[in-house]
């Protein structure tokens, strides 16, 4: 049981991080589809802070808003995956796109460009982009997914699952995979995940639309994953 003083500050503590989980809700909010609704994201983030409040013990070393963060951010997690929103079909054209990279990159010996990808798939080049902007619907977070196969890209610090999961042969795997992205999707990369702009944001400095911004993120996750695959 918690004490009067203890019940006070921990009232103080949610009204205090309130405005991180809607933080959090608006930065998830922009990568998914828009059947997602804030208020559900918001409401699976309150639900992750009472977590942190309940759980949080100082004697492991972190802060209490390093450890609220991550807990709003998998509450918000556990939710999405709740929705499994992405047809059959389209996942199984994402893994036939995913498996056309690595060939591709492995005979020609560079990143395959689109046109290149879509012809190997057997569609048109539009048909080629409307499955990249399928697939990146489909993808909470795409860097959480590549965690699942074996890593996580990130160089910024603020990311601290990539140090706490990932040893020091992954990590270096992974940056040589960034590394090896076209500089456009290199550059897309580092602008939302590091610099954490969104779309509309990063669409501006590329020159290009929204849209677009989405098609190219989602095959630079293709890449990730087709030069993550061939590594492990």
């Amino acid at each position: 049981m918690y004490t009067a003083q203890g019940r006070i500050k921990q009232s103080e503590l949610l009204t205090q991080y309130m405005p991180l989980v809607r933080r959090q809700a608006l930065t998830l909010q922009v990568r998914l589809p828009a059947s997602i609704e804030l208020d559900d994201l918001i409401q699976a983030g309150m639900v992750g802070l009472l977590e942190a409040l309940g759980r949080f013990d100082a004697a492991q070393g972190a802060t209490f808003a390093t450890f609220a963060s991550q807990r709003i951010r998998g509450a918000m997690m556990d939710e999405l995956r709740t929705r499994d929103w992405l047809p059959r079909s389209v996942r199984r054209s994402a893994r036939a796109m995913d498996e056309t990279v690595r060939r591709l990159e492995q005979q020609l010996g560079r990143a395959p460009e689109e046109g290149e990808i879509a012809r190997d798939l057997e569609m048109p080049l539009s048909d080629y982009q409307q499955l990249l902007n399928d697939t990146n619907s489909g993808q909470l977070l795409p860097f959480e997914e590549l965690v699942t196969e074996g890593g996580e890209p990130s160089s910024g610090a603020g990311n601290l699952l990539f140090d706490q999961l990932l040893d020091a042969q992954q990590r270096q795997t992974l940056i040589e995979a960034i590394e090896a992205l076209p500089e456009r999707e290199k550059l897309l990369m580092a602008l939302y995940y590091q610099e954490e702009m969104n779309l509309k944001e990063v669409g501006a400095v590329l020159g290009v639309t929204e849209s677009r911004v989405s098609q190219l993120h989602s095959q630079a996750v293709s890449r990730l994953r087709a030069r993550l695959h061939d590594a492990n």
